[in-house]
């Protein structure tokens, strides 16, 4: 199995290219964008030195398929999917913030929890939580968008409108489409057996109007429970079973490993990039009730070329609209 970790291509039009974490983002003339979702993994905002076969793939389709799933909720960039790992679609303006939503007291904030904090993000916190409870209702922890090689930061409500990121009328219209979009995924999560526990949304403006951008409810953005003995493990304090990115992180934890300077990133084996592969495809057939189809990976850079060029050549009207 071959892991796609870096691309340089040179489309027709291209005006620029954007490295990201995990994806790489071609810019074709003025209004278009071609995501190609390499096979890297980040955690604690680091890239891991190993890539893993088919995650790309399985990160797109996902995204692909809850883009399309959500149109009547809010309009999105989506255009196409011309490669298992590639979406086109239109270049909004992104806000600086990426909109999280919570349903349940887990993960990183959880971690602060246990630390003594009770306010995240200008949102305060009952006493007496524990770990896994569901809130009364979802919330909105927001963070800033960070830079290459920074963190992202929490961020209040209050600090985003304050500073200017984003004007009020407009983070209100943010707010509302986060909270719709997370109870439309938790009921699609509930479908297949799964509560849909927190994610994350990023937005941005394409010539006037508000569009959601980026992934959607993968298991790179979103964490989620097993449904069926969430209640019976939170009363008994036991960990839940999860659907997410989350084992990548705890094994890291484990090894002595979380972002911090002086820290290594632990041996990446064959056996562990292959246990994280099936965890993967495990991720997507949960999360989508599809069975996944492993697409050929002899020389992947060579099938997205052809892919994307193909698109393009036959969709040269789309840059214009």
């Amino acid at each position: 199995m071959n892991a796609l970790t870096s691309t340089e291509f040179s489309f027709p039009g291209q005006t620029n290219v954007y490295h990201g974490k995990v994806r790489d983002v071609y810019f074709i003339g003025e209004d278009l964008l071609c995501i190609v979702a390499t096979d890297r993994i980040s955690a604690f905002d680091v890239v891991l030195p190993q890539g893993i076969p088919y995650k790309g793939q399985i990160l797109n389709q996902i995204a692909a398929k809850f883009l399309n799933a959500t149109r009547d909720i809010v309009p999105n960039w989506l255009l196409a999917t011309p490669d298992p790992m590639v979406s086109v679609g239109y270049r909004c303006e992104g806000y600086p913030v990426e909109m999280i939503v919570r349903g349940y007291l887990c993960g990183s904030a959880w971690r602060a929890y246990k630390a003594g904090v009770r306010e995240i993000c200008g949102v305060k916190l009952p006493e007496g939580m524990r770990e896994n409870e569901k809130f009364p209702t979802p919330i909105i922890t927001p963070t800033t968008k960070a830079e290459i090689g920074t963190h992202d930061e929490d961020i209040s409500r209050e600090e985003i409108i304050a500073r200017g990121l984003v004007p009020e009328k407009e983070y209100a219209l943010l707010e509302k489409y986060a909270l719709a979009l997370f109870e439309r995924g938790q009921e699609i999560a509930q479908r297949q057996g799964l509560l849909l526990v927190d994610t994350k949304y990023e937005f941005g403006n394409y010539k006037g109007q508000v569009m959601l951008m980026d992934e959607v409810h993968t298991p790179d953005s979103s964490r989620y429970f097993y449904a069926e003995d969430y209640a019976e493990r939170f009363a008994a304090g036991k960990p839940q079973r999860q659907l997410s990115k989350e084992f990548v992180r705890e094994w890291l934890m484990e090894n002595g490993f979380q972002g911090k300077a002086g820290q290594q990133v632990p041996e990446m084996t064959q056996a562990i990039v292959g246990s994280i592969t099936d965890r993967y495809v495990e991720l997507y057939e949960g999360i989508t009730g599809d069975k996944f189809v492993k697409e050929q990976t002899t020389d992947l850079a060579k099938r997205i070329e052809t892919n994307i060029c193909a698109y393009l050549t036959n969709h040269s009207s789309v840059k214009h609209q």
